[in-house]
């Protein structure tokens, strides 16, 4: 029934086909956490004992189950060997049960057949005199043992010369990534490389420096890796995300949990001994990366700093802009992208760096985003990318052709609420379109928090005549400055006296929707992007040139866009006054605005209802 010294042979590292063994005793092993625990076998083929077997952590459930009781003969459809160093007792092997099929449950065999006895404790061969195991499957998540057991990790040893930069790496080396742990060093994994971040530097007392990191996945779990310095000039170019690579001779370390959400208990760090090479013949048994897409309509009620993978068609793009952060001084480039999906939601991305530099604004890309970070303000929810992020524009996959399909017949008309939208309700809430009365019925801003509401208004009326105001000069400080008619000028906020002032704009202007009239501030931002001018250019004109400032602001009078407001009600002494400012200012896009109109009208009249 057995195969002949099934244990023994494997020992030696012989690949047997099937073997068929019975199970005597069982041992649970306590990990950090339910992910790295592990279950270890005491097996026999009727004429060895063999205590070094274990359990790949997806199988844990039968032993939980109770469905490998003792004296169960099972047959070892698929198994990996790896090398564990005891220390002073030496290496030894240990046989890992990938998948295993039960042919006669316990309580029916009944007692121990055969009379085994104990394997010698041989010392294990060196890896290059093995024959090469099957490919590993563990299918585990976790993180590996953790418990510094000498069964905590499942190595295979291997020479070093046979991880040498200039021979290549054989899968038959490879070792799963949930059985690595920081007792171990001879190990080579084959991964997928999952997500790479852009390179970070740094400049304090100690020095300067740089790194990268890359999240890697492999059959059995997952990890990351960073490199520095040396490594990130080496292997930066290299590495390009969805490609498999060999990687061998990292330190492994507790993961820092604060900086990954990935699901293993340790990371990796390159060394100056750290060897990747590229593997060019990629079998069935490397996994694709997997997404947990999410329509872009759930995102609104999802929690500040989640992460989610989202994909959608670009319906619009900002302009590039760049400025200076006003705390470390440096040159930033920022880029807004939105997003819309079939569940008829649009979804903020904000782009930084070569990502806003880059992205291709004379088309509309598909953008596939795996690992954004959800972040809120004022009640709406937006995305931006973070160091494991990963972007694609136009992947050919059928979750991108699907979002195209529905985009290019009518999903580009069709009306979409914003889970970006800022509501100062509760969070997930999109702004709504109301009219003026509409808001004054709801009594809008009277309460604690300032209400938001957005509405297709004409402007009527604009005071030019204090549209703008002399700011301090300072780049982190707008207070208004005192002329002290001296060619001074002077900032109470800074306690500073400067010989010159920015210009700031303060426009206020009355604006009308078929219901009502209100009183609007919009400030600098926005007024350059209605007025396509800058601060200084209408500052200087106001005060130099009123005839050409006044023909400007008669540019955009009685003109209609979409206002997005805030309104709150504060108190002038013992007066309350519902202030309304516009925090952003858009065209009116017709289509969109009559699709809108049209589903009112449904809804008013129970048109389209079943």
């Amino acid at each position: 029934m057995f195969h002949t010294s099934s244990p023994q042979e494997i020992m030696q590292g012989n690949e047997l086909q099937n073997p068929v063994v019975q199970i005597l005793g069982s041992k649970r092993i306590a990990g950090n956490g339910e992910a790295s625990e592990r279950f270890r076998l005491l097996i026999s083929d009727g004429k060895s004992l063999y205590s070094f077997a274990m359990l790949a952590t997806q199988l844990n459930d039968l032993q939980k189950q109770d469905k490998l009781p003792q004296y169960t003969i099972i047959r070892i459809d698929r198994y990996t060997t790896s090398v564990v160093n005891r220390n002073e007792k030496g290496e030894k092997r240990v046989l890992i049960i990938v998948e295993l099929t039960v042919l006669k449950e316990g309580s029916l065999v009944g007692e121990k057949i055969g009379d085994p006895q104990p394997m010698t404790d041989t010392p294990s061969q060196p890896a290059s005199t093995l024959a090469p195991s099957r490919p590993i499957d563990t299918g585990s998540s976790g993180g590996g043992m953790g418990n510094g057991s000498s069964y905590g990790s499942a190595n295979r040893s291997m020479s070093a010369s046979s991880v040498a930069s200039t021979q290549p790496i054989s899968d038959s080396l490879t070792h799963p990534i949930s059985s690595l742990s920081p007792y171990q060093n001879k190990w080579v994994i084959k991964a997928r490389v999952m997500s790479k971040s852009g390179i970070r530097t740094w400049s304090n007392a100690k020095g300067e420096g740089k790194l990268f990191s890359m999240d890697v996945m492999d059959e059995s779990g997952e990890i990351r890796i960073t490199a520095f310095k040396e490594q990130c000039d080496r292997y930066y170019d290299m590495i390009e995300v969805d490609k498999v690579y060999f990687i061998s001779k990292c330190q492994l370390k507790p993961a820092n949990k604060q900086y990954t959400s990935l699901k293993n208990d340790y990371e990796m760090t390159m060394t100056n001994d750290t060897i990747v090479q590229e593997c060019k013949d990629v079998d069935g048994s490397m996994p694709e990366i997997q997404y947990n897409l999410v329509p872009i309509s759930q995102i609104g009620n999802m929690e500040p700093n989640a992460m989610v993978d989202v994909v959608g068609m670009c319906k619009d793009v900002s302009d590039l802009v760049q400025f200076t952060a006003k705390t470390s001084g440096r040159e930033l480039r920022k880029r807004e992208i939105t997003l819309v999906d079939s569940s008829n939601a649009s979804v903020q991305l904000t782009l930084w760096g070569d990502d806003a530099q880059n992205f291709p604004t004379s088309t509309h890309p598909v953008v596939l985003l795996k690992g954004a970070r959800v972040s809120e303000f004022g009640g709406g929810k937006s995305l931006g990318l973070i160091g494991g992020s990963v972007m694609k524009l136009n992947p050919d996959l059928e979750m991108a052709h699907k979002v195209r399909g529905w985009f290019e017949n009518g999903g580009s008309e069709a009306a979409v609420s914003s889970v970006s939208a800022r509501t100062g309700g509760a969070a997930g809430v999109s702004t709504e379109w109301l009219s003026f009365q509409e808001a004054k019925d709801k009594n809008l801003g009277g309460g604690d928090k300032p209400d938001y509401f957005q509405v297709k208004a004409m402007i009527h009326t604009i005071k030019s005549a204090n549209a703008v105001y002399k700011a301090c000069p300072q780049a982190d400080c707008n207070k208004k400055v005192i002329d002290q008619e001296n060619g001074q000028f002077r900032c109470e906020k800074c306690n500073a006296e400067f010989p010159n002032f920015k210009y700031r704009l303060l426009v206020n202007m009355l604006i009308g929707d078929w219901t009502s009239n209100r009183w609007v501030t919009v400030f600098t931002e926005l007024a350059e992007e209605m007025l396509g001018k800058t601060s200084q250019e209408i500052g200087s004109s106001l005060e130099y040139q009123k005839e050409e400032a006044e023909k400007l602001f008669a540019s955009i009078s009685f003109k209609s866009f979409v206002f997005k407001l805030r309104t709150k009600v504060e108190y002038f002494g013992e007066q309350p006054r519902n202030k309304t400012s516009a925090v952003s200012v858009a065209p009116v896009n017709h289509t969109e605005y009559n699709a809108l109109l049209i589903k009112s009208i449904q809804e008013l009249t129970g048109v389209g209802k079943n």
